[in-house]
């Protein structure tokens, strides 16, 4: 049996069946990426809440896993050469998950460079805007008198939702007919965006019809309604 207790993570979290990939995570986008992704490969893991309610996350041992104290984070018993392997940052963990199992990434070298490139605009792009956008809408940001802040990350989002409009147009997802890990990186964010936020409206949603033709696809999949909801929060 793989003995991972050389990880001070496990202490807090006890894996209670080690030879499994080790998903430390909460049901948020940034989460669901690495949940959906597993889900969809069908490799055996098991979940552990991080809660945010009790600051999980800031815990001596989350931060041995992760010190940038984001969540999803994963240990592999089996990672390369067999030995385990810790592993912090979603976008990071989905283009290592796709490499291990030879699965949602294109094989071709062209196509794989592209496809990362379209997880990188969610890393770099999408996330942080839809992220500010959420703030100013839904939280604390929304009692403020000053709507300039607001409406700098707004307009943002909506050029990169029409960028998006556009990638799609006669394509069913990111890559065309292949179902990558560009679109589990996406497609959580936008759901989330007039979903949990709230914002469809505010964004002018109604307006991309190809975003909503897609993301309707992508929420279809059963694989998908599994991972949105892993770990479970009720088992905090």
């Amino acid at each position: 049996m793989t003995d991972l207790s050389r990880f001070p993570i496990t202490k807090k979290w006890p894996a209670q069946h080690p030879d499994r990939l080790q998903l430390y995570s909460l049901p948020t986008p940034n989460g669901v990426k690495v949940s959906i992704a597993l889900e969809e490969l069908g490799l055996p893991y098991e979940p552990h809440l991080v809660s945010f309610q009790t600051d999980d996350q800031l815990t001596p041992e989350f931060l041995s896993l992760n010190p940038n104290n984001k969540i999803p984070a994963i240990i592999d018993p089996d990672g390369p050469g067999g030995q385990p392997l810790p592993l912090f940052e979603s976008g990071a963990i989905l283009v290592y998950l796709a490499e291990k199992t030879g699965r949602l990434i294109p094989q071709d070298p062209a196509r794989r460079y592209e496809t990362l490139q379209w997880v990188m605009f969610q890393m770099g792009g999408i996330g942080p805007m839809f992220g500010q956008v959420g703030f100013f809408h839904k939280f604390a940001g929304k009692d403020y008198e000053d709507k300039r802040p607001r409406d700098r990350y707004l307009n943002e989002s909506k050029r990169l939702l029409g960028v998006l409009e556009q990638r799609m147009t006669g394509r069913d997802w990111i890559m065309g007919d292949e179902y990558t890990i560009a679109d589990i990186a996406i497609w959580p964010w936008v759901n989330n965006l007039v979903g949990f936020y709230g914002a469809g409206e505010l964004v002018g949603f109604s307006e991309f019809k190809e975003v909503q033709r897609v993301l309707a696809s992508f929420l279809a999949r059963d694989a998908v309604k599994r991972g949105l909801n892993i770990p479970a929060r009720s088992a905090a």
